[in-house]
């Protein structure tokens, strides 16, 4: 029973017609080609090494299968499903291991299928696969990328795009991708080599998609990332599951380039007095500004976030007269925080912001060592980390088990608070007793000088300063504008005060010295101030969508507390925006609108500022339409249909204005024409449709091979052959003759020309720039 079932199915399978094969090598390279450089591109972008056996076996593969093609092989097909099933296998494996982001499990997956299916690619729908597995795995090398070093291989795979999806058209349409023979071009056709493959054309298209594909990236919207909430998390081999070891102290902060009283010796140098030259100095649980020295500027994160931010590290609440501490530093006052095992989330504890919030998510990748700190933006509710535990201190900043390596990558969810200015002027001063005995502490020899040089700063205003955020508002601009960054400041002797010198000596100091003095002259007047260090948004790339985060970039802000709305940061380092970047700051129209900076410089100021002002206007009215129909369509499964259906309309009126206007410029091109030139331009563009007009063919040419085409097409097919043939004659007699057609003439065709055109509903005429002249 059994054999004879199998002696059936093999009969089946002999009865079954024969594949279609694909016989163009060129098609066959070209998609083995393209294939490898997507695989390349997603090692490149992720930092793996795949390629390193995918690409040697995929090319094998491609290699057998053309061997193979004409032939029905069972064993090869039964290996391949194995071997599908194995990486199905291994791909749930890894899932399992990989809690956070999944596009790399999924990207290794398809190299996987698409080695196998390789070895399996007789037709050419196979081949289409395999073009559909390159193009995803360039997409996913794009959201992985996150330097330019994706860009020359994007170039490279558009390179061999084009050629290979004209070589995949030519196959669909049954007409063959091999040179033609010497014989065949002798008679006036051409070698689809040379007329379809031209490098001179390719070159063209090549650079005309490229600059096309800019100016759309220029011009496109940045709306808010991570629609989709997916979490990158990815963990160097020291972090991943690490929790806090027993031996050590719980919550410690480590500092590569300072000791922990946060003096620089932690460099191994030895000179206390010096800053160290990679890792900022506020980053420890002492800031000692009596420091001298500069970083050397280095590439540190890369964030992605859906806002500009500042990128909170650490703050400080005491005051010790040459630079700040954290007062409540002991293993008590922190907060232990742990995550399930199947999850890398860690939950933190709300904050109070009667103004409301705005949920911001980012990802932070980790360039070059920190330390153990976490950079996150305000307010940060949900943390995805790769230890198992983290401790919160009473400034909600956070502290990983061991300091942050070289490939780390997290995302944080933070609840930002909306800086509304009008409900922040009536903030009171009911502070609660923790505010008081943490944020409000003043040195007793300069609590009176500091209050009477706030009153005096005040005193100057035109109206009044009642409420407290105004006050802080015109105290962080007066320190701004009335002090100077001086780079030849000497260490303070220790009986000297920083804030003292730098008001009443120095008339300015360090950057970081700008904070200091803001803390102390608002503590002075009663405003509860701390000073919080974290880093600049860095410089935004438009090219990779990151925000790339430099240790020169880390600097010193002033958080003050207004009750029932929590802290908000202001920066008086000159040189910075008065408020540090954060919600209210719209990066829709990033990139173009740092084209128009670039362009706006070489305008008369009068002009620019009223280009300004209409640029502004108009993208703020694009960006909130857009994003209304955004949160319309993703708002729920009506909004969804209403979209499809507003998308369809709005598709096929674009389509018909292109029509339309093709249309219209057609005939606007035929009215500066000769009429006799018009109607002929006209008849050949009609009959196109069934025998198309060659680019070397002549007007005789032409009209001879219609004829030949056309002869067995019936009388309409005469008609129309014996039409084309007057036309040409009048036509060639008129352009290359002495004979000029009369009125009656020319009235007479085209009347016939109509009649013609009446007898068989036409086709609309292409646009003219498809038509060869002459």
């Amino acid at each position: 029973m059994v054999s004879r079932s199998l002696n059936r199915f093999q009969t089946l399978l002999r009865s079954l017609p024969p594949l279609q094969t694909e016989e163009s090598i060129a098609l066959r390279v070209l998609v083995q080609v393209l294939v490898a450089v997507a695989i390349a591109a997603t090692d490149v972008a992720a930092g793996t090494q795949t390629s390193l056996w995918a690409i040697p076996c995929s090319f094998l593969g491609g290699w057998w299968s053309w061997k193979q093609r004409h032939r029905r092989s069972l064993e090869t097909q039964f290996a391949i499903s194995i071997g599908m099933l194995v990486a199905l296998g291994l791909f749930f494996g890894r899932l399992l291991e990989s809690l956070g982001d999944t596009r790399l499990t999924l990207a290794e997956l398809l190299v996987h299928l698409q080695v196998l299916h390789s070895f399996d690619l007789p037709r050419r729908k196979d081949l289409g696969y395999s073009m559909v597995i390159g193009l995803i795995l360039l997409g996913v090398a794009a959201t992985l990328s996150q330097t330019m070093a994706f860009a020359p291989l994007l170039v490279v795979a558009l390179a061999i795009a084009l050629p290979m999806l004209v070589l995949d058209y030519r196959s669909q349409l049954g007409l063959g991708n091999s040179p033609q023979g010497a014989g065949e071009r002798k008679q006036g056709t051409r070698s689809p080599w040379k007329t379809i493959l031209a490098p001179k054309q390719f070159l063209v298209l090549i650079l005309a998609i490229t600059v096309l594909g800019l100016a759309v990236f220029a011009v496109l919207p940045r709306f808010p990332g991570y629609q989709l909430r997916t979490f990158p998390v990815a963990a160097p081999p020291g972090l991943l599951d690490r929790d806090f070891d027993t031996d050590a102290d719980v919550g410690a902060i480590e500092n590569p380039g300072y000791d922990e009283d946060g003096s620089g010796a932690g460099d191994g140098t030895g000179n206390g007095d010096q800053m160290d030259t990679t890792f900022y100095y506020g980053f420890s649980s002492r800031m000692n500004q009596n420091l001298v020295g500069e970083l050397i500027p280095k590439t540190v994160l890369r964030v992605r976030s859906q806002a500009k931010g500042f990128w909170r590290v650490l703050a400080f609440d005491q005051y010790t007269g040459q630079g700040w501490e954290i007062s409540r530093n002991e293993e008590e006052d922190l907060l232990n925080l742990d995550r399930p095992s199947w999850s890398y989330r860690f939950l933190l504890p709300p904050v109070e912001a009667a103004a409301g919030t705005r949920e911001v998510i980012q990802s932070y990748t980790v360039v070059s060592t920190l330390p153990n700190l976490i950079p996150t933006m305000a307010n940060a509710r949900e943390l995805y980390f790769p230890t198992r535990e983290l401790v919160m201190d009473s400034e909600r900043s956070l502290r990983s088990p061991r300091i942050l390596d070289e490939g780390l990558t997290y995302s944080v969810i933070s609840q930002v608070p909306i800086r509304n200015r009008t409900l922040l002027r009536e903030a009171g001063t009911d502070y609660g007793r923790s505010i008081r005995e943490h944020y409000l502490a003043v040195p007793s020899a300069l609590r009176d000088r500091l209050a009477a040089l706030s009153t005096s700063m005040l005193a100057r205003t035109e109206t009044p300063r009642e409420s407290i955020y105004e006050q802080v508002l015109y105290l962080t601009q007066a320190v701004k504008q009335g002090y100077e960054i001086r780079a030849d400041v000497m260490p303070l002797a220790p009986e000297q005060d920083l804030v003292e010198a730098f008001f009443f000596d120095r008339q300015g100091g360090y950057p970081d010295h700008f904070a200091s003095a803001l803390a102390l002259l608002l503590r002075s007047r009663g405003i509860p101030a701390r000073l919080a260090v974290g880093f600049a948004p860095g410089e935004f790339n438009p090219f990779t969508g990151l925000y790339e985060v430099k240790n020169t970039d880390a600097h010193a802000i002033v958080e003050v507390y207004f009750p029932n709305y929590g802290w908000y940061g202001f920066d008086p380092i000159p040189g910075h925006p008065l408020v540090p970047p954060s919600i209210e700051d719209n990066e829709t129209f990033a990139a173009l609108e740092r084209l128009w900076a670039w362009i706006a410089g070489w305008l008369p100021a009068p002009l620019r500022s009223w280009l300004d002002g209409a640029i502004a206007a108009i993208a703020a009215a694009a960006g909130a339409i857009l994003g209304w129909l955004l949160a319309v369509v993703t708002g729920s499964w009506l909004g969804a249909i209403a979209g499809a259906i507003l998308a369809v309309v709005i598709a096929w009126g674009l389509l018909l204005l292109w029509r339309w206007g093709r249309r219209w410029r057609y005939r606007r091109s035929l009215r500066k024409l000769h009429p006799l030139e018009a109607l002929y331009r006209q008849t050949v563009d009609w009959l196109a449709i069934d025998v198309p007009r060659q680019p070397w063919q002549t007007p005789l040419e032409y009209a001879h091979a219609y004829g030949q085409t056309r002869a067995a097409a019936g009388p309409e097919g005469m008609a129309r052959s014996q039409f084309l043939t007057e036309v040409t004659g009048a036509y060639c007699g008129w352009r290359y003759g002495d004979r000029t057609p009369t009125a009656a003439d020319i009235q007479r065709l085209t009347e016939r020309f109509g009649g013609l055109r009446r007898s068989r509903r036409a086709p609309r005429p292409r646009p003219l720039a498809l038509v060869s002249k002459s």
